[in-house]
């Protein structure tokens, strides 16, 4: 698949909300895709399923075990799709969410830059 930038970041943008909304059920509020070198970096403002924001309050060592689970899971698809739709390499993916702000970002490291899978 041939995509300039822009339409590699559009694309992204939507195939990260696909797996939110696979996952939760919400679309997340925003996002903003960056290409430095060989990783990408993906900022989102999610909305906190309620349950777990209840939760948080009374006892945050559950959620952020479900946190922990939920987020590997999402690395998975997301490797899967960075592999198999856009034909990347990827080395590996770090992402934390915070609940307090519901901002996650992620940084999917490739094996060489970005810009080389891409076509300008």
């Amino acid at each position: 698949m041939t995509l300039s930038t822009g339409q590699f970041k559009q694309e992204l943008i939507k195939d990260y909300n696909t797996i939110n909304l696979r996952m939760f059920d919400i679309g997340v509020k925003s996002q903003k895709v960056d290409l430095l070198g060989e990783k990408v970096i993906i900022f989102a403002n999610h909305k906190r399923i309620s349950s777990l924001k209840y939760l948080d309050e009374n006892n945050r060592l559950i959620t952020r075990l479900v946190d922990v689970a939920i987020i590997d899971s999402f690395k998975m698809e997301l490797k899967t799709i960075m592999e198999n739709k856009y034909g990347m390499k990827v080395l590996s993916i770090m992402k934390d969410y915070d609940p307090d702000i519901e901002t996650s970002v992620t940084i999917i490291i490739l094996d060489q830059d970005a810009k080389n899978y891409i076509s300008g």
